[in-house]
């Protein structure tokens, strides 16, 4: 009998997670099947004759095709959550991360060009955090939740960069390079959806046969690769800014938490067995490299108490955040506030959450040394609690006090929102500060294709100015991100024939339109000749083109 996998709390709707296996969280098994571990390295050389057999096995194309596939499903759910802020902040993580991998070599050319770098978030209160094939790589809100520096979250994604750098995945599922990557993909995602049903059997059953036999043999962890992206990870936290004593920091908490939560819900320390081993060697590296201790934030405090706050928004949680706290460090009383003023917005509090988050911002402006992240943090809140209590208006003079910047997706998105109610509450008010954020989101889905709640945005700004065109071409756009080829066909047919209708017309959109349509066209049939290739029968909400 196969191994069974670690159970976890139910989930409803067992038979619907078959196509959406991040219903409530992205399970601890997507860690313990996807979040592939790694070897002994000797100083952080990419070990390459297991890098070649990966490759020749696995090409780096086919495993970012296989991410895709699994990403496809993994953004249709709501687990999959986009919270600007929250994902600001992980990327602002990632990235130097991802960066100090290129500096030292770890990321060659093909895999640089071909795999995504991207990082996300889920909306599951376990702590837990993985890498999937090309290049994704996922946080659960409960691991940020429990960090109480960055460096400790540093630590996490530098491990989870290092899976994927290290080609573990390829080299884990590379001897099923005979299988189309529709099978595979699939194979995974069902194996996901069976352990969160919390059923033995339903999972065992999902993992027998001769293919998921071999498959779940092959994806079995490997402690030596747990070994080598622990100290792969450790070389990029100094040359990404980070305290490299973070690694050593993070193990001891999760040492903590397995002899003291032994309840499922940290399925990163099932899915990353710290033995004695891994956390002497990670203790030694601190005490022969930089032993500096790594210093909580007032920022890292602020998006510890967010992510705790969104990671369970049930009644009795949000109750239990009032704001108090017997702490008397600065940090803590302000991301008591910011807690508490969150949580009141969410049960519509609105008074409460006002008081709340003006007191954290004149308890912020005392720190020593100031923190301007910290305080940019705290006025988008007062910004979104003014729009959540209807006052656009106010949303949009607090937004202008922040200091211009382009490339900043949360004042972005919070002032598009703002106009947009603004211009149901107050149109003639609205026309100026909706054609700016129009212009600002254009610019933004230029560089940044790939963000789906821009789109959505850009499509509701553009149908409230009378830009149908655009408007309809940005839905089609959200819908191609998001995975649903079906609905950005139909959206793009629809724009289509407006642009050959009467009256007067946008040539340059229409032409725009006309070529997204084939290529979106082509990519769906794409999909579907892979999927008769494989002889599956089309999920729910596939359809085989005409």
């Amino acid at each position: 009998m196969p191994p069974q996998l670690p159970s976890t709390t139910p989930a409803p709707g067992a038979a619907r997670l078959r196509r959406t296996p991040w219903r409530r969280p992205v399970a601890a098994t997507l860690a313990a099947l996807l979040l592939l571990p790694a070897l002994p390295l000797q100083a952080q050389v990419r070990l390459p004759s297991l890098g070649e057999s990966a490759s020749q096995d696995l090409s780096v194309g086919a495993e970012r095709r296989l991410g895709d596939q699994i990403m496809r499903e993994a953004r249709r759910d709501p687990a999959y959550y986009d919270d600007p802020v929250l994902l600001e902040y992980l990327q602002s993580i990632w990235n130097p991360l991802v960066a100090a991998a290129r500096k030292v070599g770890n990321i060659d050319a093909d895999t640089d060009q071909l795999f995504a770098w991207e990082s996300f978030l889920v909306k599951d209160r376990s702590v837990n955090a993985f890498a999937l094939p090309g290049g994704f790589v996922g946080a659960h809100l409960g691991l940020i939740a429990i960090t109480t520096t960055r460096d400790q979250l540093a630590s996490v994604m530098a491990h989870e960069l290092s899976h994927v750098t290290q080609r573990h995945i390829a080299r884990s599922i590379a001897p099923q390079q005979q299988a189309s990557m529709v099978a595979i993909a699939s194979l995974l995602l069902g194996i996901i959806a069976a352990s969160r049903s919390n059923n033995v059997d339903l999972a065992n059953a999902a993992i027998m046969g001769g293919q998921g036999a071999a498959i779940q043999q092959q994806l079995n962890f490997s402690r030596a690769m747990e070994r080598e992206a622990d100290r792969v990870g450790y070389g990029l936290l100094a040359t990404a800014g980070f305290v490299p004593a973070g690694q050593s920091a993070m193990f001891d908490r999760m040492d903590i938490a397995n002899r003291l939560n032994d309840s499922g819900g940290f399925p990163y320390l099932r899915t990353h067995p710290l033995t004695v081993d891994r956390i002497s060697e990670a203790r030694n590296r601190t005490l022969l490299g930089d032993d500096r201790p790594t210093e909580p934030t007032l920022l890292h405090g602020l998006m510890q108490m967010r992510a705790r706050v969104l990671m369970d928004d049930s009644v009795m949680a949000l109750q239990r955040l009032t704001g108090a706290t017997s702490s008397p460090v600065l940090g803590d009383r302000v991301a008591a506030l910011y807690g508490g003023a969150l949580a009141a917005s969410m049960t519509r509090d609105h008074p409460r959450a006002s008081r709340q988050v003006v007191e954290a911002l004149q308890l912020a402006a005392g720190a020593t040394p100031r923190e301007p992240a910290a305080e940019r943090v705290l006025r988008l809140l007062q910004a979104q609690l003014l729009l959540e209590a209807g006052d656009a208006a106010g949303a949009l003079q607090v937004l202008d006090t922040l200091q211009p910047a382009p490339g900043e997706r949360p004042p972005l998105l919070l002032r598009a929102q703002a106009a947009l109610a603004l211009q149901r509450s107050a149109p003639e008010t609205a026309a100026a500060p909706l054609r700016r954020s129009t212009e600002s989101l254009q610019t933004w889905v230029t560089v940044q294709p790939q963000d789906a709640t821009a789109w959505e945005l850009l499509s509701a700004s553009s149908d409230a100015l009378g830009l149908r065109l655009r408007a309809m071409r940005a839905g089609a756009e959200a819908r191609v991100v998001l995975g649903d080829l079906n609905g950005a066909v139909d959206r793009l047919r629809a724009a289509q024939s407006l642009a050959r209708g009467p009256g007067p017309q946008d040539f340059i959109e229409a032409s725009v339109i006309d070529a997204r349509l084939r290529q979106v066209t082509a990519q769906r049939r794409q999909l579907v000749l892979e999927m008769r290739g494989e002889g599956r029968r089309p999920g729910p909400g596939e359809e085989l083109p005409p």
